[in-house]
């Protein structure tokens, strides 16, 4: 019964070693071989006591994505702004209930590799040439691509205060993983 037990044991072992490497290796091959999309940062807050030091990311995306799936949300923040107390506004910023639902958002390629969001889509096909679909998750008032958060050295955060880009490595399916930050000019920093 106990030699069972050890193989079973060393089995499970294995196959929840297999699994982890499987994940890493995936990220790996999409950080390696992934199209590389910049999309312009809205940043939130520069540190987390309890994580060290990193950057909270907001891609400025996510509003135009948000402003998609509900043209009133659009309507109500173009017309009453954030700061006005207006119902719809307060609902779009993530004060009350939005479904949660996922897509994919597209984007246009500039020359310079910086996205311009197209729509939105069930499905990472069909796209036109000079196009990239990322995977979009909303959870409640959260819309997430990629990351939502740049972790850095302690004691690097001067050297991406600077940061205007994320960039992303998107593989063929959407799925999107946040690479580094880019500067006004574009460049890593």
């Amino acid at each position: 019964m106990t030699h069972w037990r050890s193989i079973l044991l060393w089995g499970g072992l294995l196959l929840a070693l297999a699994v982890a490497n499987h994940g890493v290796f995936q990220r790996e091959r999409i950080l390696s071989d992934g199209r590389v999309l910049l999309l312009e940062l809205a940043p939130v807050d520069p540190r987390s006591m309890m994580q060290g030091d990193y950057m909270a990311l907001r891609f400025a995306a996510a509003d135009e994505i948000r402003g998609a799936l509900d043209p009133a949300c659009k309507r109500a923040t173009d017309i009453g702004g954030t700061s006005g107390g207006n119902a719809a506004a307060l609902m779009c910023m993530g004060i009350g209930e939005m479904p949660s639902r996922d897509g994919y958002a597209v984007f246009s390629l500039a020359a310079d590799g910086v996205g311009r969001f197209v729509r939105v889509q069930p499905a990472p096909q069909p796209v036109a040439t000079g196009e990239i679909a990322v995977r979009y998750r909303k959870r409640n008032w959260e819309m997430r691509i990629a990351s939502n958060a740049w972790f850095f050295p302690e004691g690097q955060g001067e050297r991406y205060a600077p940061a205007k880009y994320g960039e992303l490595r998107v593989d063929a399916d959407g799925t999107a993983l946040l690479a580094g930050m880019r500067g006004a000019d574009r460049k890593p920093l």
